[in-house]
Protein backbone atom coordinates (compact mmCIF):
# COMPACT_ATOMS: atom_id res chain seq x y z
CA UNK A 1 0.00 0.00 0.00
CA UNK A 2 1.40 3.43 -0.97
CA UNK A 3 -0.21 5.83 1.52
CA UNK A 4 1.30 9.02 -0.18
CA UNK A 5 -1.28 7.81 -2.92
CA UNK A 6 -3.93 9.35 -0.80
CA UNK A 7 -2.26 12.24 0.94
CA UNK A 8 -3.31 15.86 -0.81
CA UNK A 9 -1.97 17.42 1.67
CA UNK A 10 -0.90 16.56 5.30
CA UNK A 11 -1.30 18.56 7.99
CA UNK A 12 1.53 17.52 11.24
CA UNK A 13 0.82 18.25 15.18
CA UNK A 14 4.16 19.11 16.84
CA UNK A 15 4.79 19.28 19.90
CA UNK A 16 6.65 22.13 22.26
CA UNK A 17 9.75 20.97 21.24
CA UNK A 18 9.02 21.62 17.05
CA UNK A 19 8.83 17.68 16.98
CA UNK A 20 6.11 15.68 14.89
CA UNK A 21 4.10 13.87 16.88
CA UNK A 22 1.12 13.51 14.76
CA UNK A 23 -0.92 14.17 11.37
CA UNK A 24 -3.90 15.17 10.25
CA UNK A 25 -5.31 13.42 7.06
CA UNK A 26 -9.12 14.32 5.55
CA UNK A 27 -11.88 11.82 6.81
CA UNK A 28 -11.92 10.42 3.14
CA UNK A 29 -7.93 9.53 3.28
CA UNK A 30 -8.76 7.96 6.82
CA UNK A 31 -11.48 6.02 5.66
CA UNK A 32 -9.44 4.75 2.73
CA UNK A 33 -6.34 3.92 5.05
CA UNK A 34 -8.76 1.94 7.57
CA UNK A 35 -10.40 -0.12 4.59
CA UNK A 36 -7.13 -0.96 2.95
CA UNK A 37 -5.95 -2.00 6.21
CA UNK A 38 -8.68 -3.84 7.25
CA UNK A 39 -8.60 -5.50 3.34
CA UNK A 40 -4.66 -6.19 4.42
CA UNK A 41 -6.02 -8.16 7.81
CA UNK A 42 -8.31 -10.41 6.08
CA UNK A 43 -5.82 -11.65 3.26
CA UNK A 44 -3.18 -12.39 6.05
CA UNK A 45 -5.87 -14.28 8.36
CA UNK A 46 -6.81 -16.42 4.70
CA UNK A 47 -3.61 -16.82 4.20
CA UNK A 48 -2.54 -18.79 7.45
CA UNK A 49 -5.35 -20.23 7.53
CA UNK A 50 -5.19 -21.58 4.54
CA UNK A 51 -1.52 -22.80 5.50
CA UNK A 52 -3.04 -24.63 8.28
CA UNK A 53 -2.77 -28.36 8.20
CA UNK A 54 -6.80 -29.46 9.03
CA UNK A 55 -9.61 -31.32 7.83
CA UNK A 56 -12.54 -28.21 6.56
CA UNK A 57 -15.78 -28.51 7.99
CA UNK A 58 -18.90 -27.03 6.30
CA UNK A 59 -20.13 -24.02 6.09
CA UNK A 60 -23.42 -24.32 7.93
CA UNK A 61 -21.41 -26.02 10.97
CA UNK A 62 -19.24 -23.03 11.31
CA UNK A 63 -21.57 -20.87 11.12
CA UNK A 64 -23.84 -22.36 13.74
CA UNK A 65 -20.89 -22.71 15.82
CA UNK A 66 -19.58 -19.06 15.65
CA UNK A 67 -23.44 -17.93 16.31
CA UNK A 68 -23.30 -19.92 19.51
CA UNK A 69 -20.03 -18.27 20.70
CA UNK A 70 -21.64 -14.55 20.08
CA UNK A 71 -25.03 -15.61 22.06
Amino acid sequence: MNIYRYMIHENYIIDKNGRKIAVQVPIKTYEKLVADSEELDEIKEYRKAKARKSNPIPFVQAFNEIEETVK
